[in-house]
């Protein structure tokens, strides 16, 4: 089992975190957080489509907005 746990962390570490690890060595803060900034603006358009789907459906009155409990209760 353990050459198992070392063949993970083997694939984690030295494979799919190795871009990570060359962000480690730029000088700049910017150039390093580059990425971050990448991600926040993935994550925002993301959350504004959601928004906007949302919107679209509660404006078509397409969601069933009865007050009614679970017939268990």
């Amino acid at each position: 089992m353990t050459s198992f746990f070392r063949g993970i962390e083997d694939l984690f570490v030295n494979y799919l975190f190795w871009p990570l690890d060359q962000l480690r060595y730029w000088d700049s803060w910017w150039g390093a957080n580059f990425f971050n900034w990448i991600l926040m603006l993935i994550g925002f358009a993301g959350f504004i489509y959601w928004m906007l789907q949302l919107k679209k459906i509660n404006d078509n009155n397409e969601e069933d907005k009865s007050i009614s409990s679970h017939s268990f209760l």
